[in-house]
């Protein structure tokens, strides 16, 4: 309880505060009302930084469940090697901002091994972490590797809880591995998958180590990987704007808080069809 009170709730009812606030930590906070809202709905660079974001969440998210969905049951049909299971979880155990530098020598347009194979392959070089057009995908596509696995083990345990009998009634009844995975495991899974696409979207829209490590800038080329926290980081501790940096923090919360609730409704994450 002390926990939350002191780094949660109270940094959260301060963070509500200062956003009617003009506050740069140098002087007293002064109350300015609405100003800071009605500045960010005048901000093209607010509303570029969110179209960034939504851009970066569609991908990852997309990507990200499909992959770690067909990961979780060939885990779960295929193996039973604890190694291998294992195997899977080891990208999550890098840091963002590991991840991010490695990815960076690796995607390097010149002397990276990823632009290499593309030459040896008849393919022009790529600037993945420098071009308006790749940017967002590869900073997507990059953390869709580090999280795969983390998503699979969850999903893996969600699949581990369906009871087995309902396989062996599907595979008696004829029922192909496709058809069971569509007409049985999906359906079962719908508890699980729907807290984790919760959790996985939150965590999309608060991307920011990865885009502050790997992009020109960072933000760049010309504000195409400039997502919304690094555009709240910028404000707060580059331009000292703690006021206008707490209101476009209070939109994501409000954002997100809706996204949550809208999930939650449509997945039915509060039931399951095991009876």
């Amino acid at each position: 309880m002390v926990g939350f009170l002191v780094f949660l709730l109270w940094p959260t009812l301060r963070g509500i505060y200062l956003s009617f606030t003009r506050y740069n930590l140098l002087t007293p906070a002064e109350w300015v009302g609405l100003d800071n809202y009605r500045r960010m709905v005048q901000d093209p660079i607010f509303w570029g930084s969110m179209r960034v974001t939504v851009e970066y969440v569609f991908i990852n998210i997309g990507v990200q469940t499909v992959a770690a969905l067909c990961v979780a049951v060939l885990m779960q049909r295929l193996t039973k090697s604890s190694l291998l299971r294992g195997i899977v979880l080891t990208p999550y155990l890098v840091s963002n901002v590991v991840a991010g530098v490695v990815w960076v020598w690796i995607l390097d347009t010149q002397l990276g091994i990823g632009n290499e194979l593309l030459g040896a392959l008849g393919f022009d070089h790529v600037a993945f972490l420098a071009s308006d057009e790749w940017v967002i995908p590869s900073i997507a596509l990059i953390n869709v590797w580090r999280h795969v696995g983390y998503t699979a083990l969850l999903l893996f345990a969600g699949l581990q809880a369906i009871p087995g009998d309902v396989y062996e009634a599907a595979k008696v009844d004829g029922s192909g591995e496709l058809r069971t995975f569509w007409k049985i495991s999906l359906p079962l899974l719908r508890p699980v998958l729907a807290v984790v696409l919760i959790m996985t979207v939150i965590g999309s829209f608060q991307v920011f180590d990865t885009v502050a490590v790997a992009t020109p800038g960072p933000g760049g080329p010309a504000n195409a990987s400039n997502v919304l926290q690094l555009y709240i980081y910028s404000s707060a501790f580059g331009r000292f704007q703690f006021g206008y940096a707490s209101a476009m923090s209070v939109a994501l919360l409000a954002v997100l808080s809706v996204i949550t609730i809208v999930q939650y409704r449509l997945t039915r994450a509060g039931r399951t069809d095991l009876g």
